[in-house]
């Protein structure tokens, strides 16, 4: 019997654990990301949607109007733990991703955020001092009568910087990355479905969506968004792919976000102030402005 080259063995049996890890990386790659998805939504909850909350309860003497206050930590926090996730579900992604873009979003990213760190900081404080938020800049009280009349101007550039542009530079690269990653959470495999866990995150992660859509004033950016997933869910399955575990979770969480926004819009359709303050085809209040006008006072 002729022995088997050593070489030939060495390559054969290294083709073949090369092999085995491809397989192996592959399936990992497609398994439900419980990790991130559950570290997204504990973050954004905290970091982001109590933010406010942290700053309306905690003492004023711990954090003076002068100093940063605790939502301005809960929003550094929120800077860079935020592009850490989604680099890391970038990371995960079962396909390559062009890296020059995920960097240019990122960067963005934090641009914006850190953007509107500053304008929402201040304009927390403006909040303490009587501003109310279902009003103009150019129509609240503690604002109309400065001297000189320029202070308003400045004002309205911050209001820009917090609500426009800051918003801008934060959420656009935001849901960019999510769609880079969304097209890539394709699969042949026609059983895959969604894990238990996934539908348990599903509901606080939509509910979250839908305050980052109306408090961000970004429905526009969402609906372009939820489009696009549309239209890359139909071209793959043309060509016989299906979304796989990650992919309908993204994707499910755009449905339920747009039937809760669709709610609220219905639920204030005739609130003559909150008209007044979103003028226009598209009409999406801001929670808490409907918390200062029909709340807080109360």
């Amino acid at each position: 019997m002729r022995r088997r080259p050593q070489s030939a063995a060495l390559t054969s049996s290294f083709l073949r654990a090369g092999s085995e890890k491809t397989v192996s990386t592959a399936a990992a790659q497609s398994q439900f990301h419980t990790d991130l998805w559950l570290c997204f939504i504990v973050q954004n909850w905290i970091l982001d949607f109590g933010r406010p909350i942290a700053m309306i309860i905690m003492p004023l003497e711990w954090f003076p109007l002068n100093k940063p206050s605790v939502g301005d930590y809960f929003h550094m926090a929120y800077n860079v733990i935020t592009p850490f996730l989604l680099l890391k579900l970038i990371e995960r992604s079962p396909t390559a991703l062009p890296r020059s873009a995920v960097y240019l979003c990122i960067i963005t990213f934090v641009m914006g955020a850190s953007i509107h760190l500053v304008g929402d900081s201040i304009n927390h404080r403006l909040i303490l001092s009587g501003y109310q938020l279902h009003l103009s800049v150019r129509e609240n009280p503690i604002i109309k009568d400065l001297k000189p009349a320029s202070l308003i101007d400045s004002f309205e550039l911050l209001y820009y910087y917090d609500e426009h542009l800051g918003h801008s530079m934060w959420y656009v690269p935001f849901f960019l990355i999510l769609f880079l990653y969304f097209t890539g959470c394709f699969t042949q495999v026609k059983d895959e479905k969604m894990p238990y866990s996934g539908w348990l995150l599903l509901g606080p992660s939509a509910v979250y969506y839908w305050y980052l859509i109306t408090e961000g004033q970004i429905f526009v950016l969402y609906v372009f968004t939820f489009f696009a997933m549309v239209a890359t869910v139909m071209r793959q399955r043309r060509m016989g792919f299906v979304l796989d575990s990650n992919g309908r979770f993204l994707f499910y969480n755009f449905i339920i976000t747009l039937g809760l926004v669709l709610v609220w819009v219905a639920y204030l359709w005739n609130d003559k102030v909150l008209r007044k303050k979103y003028p226009g085809i598209i009409y999406v209040p801001e929670p808490w402005s409907f918390y200062t006008l029909h709340i807080k006072g109360s």
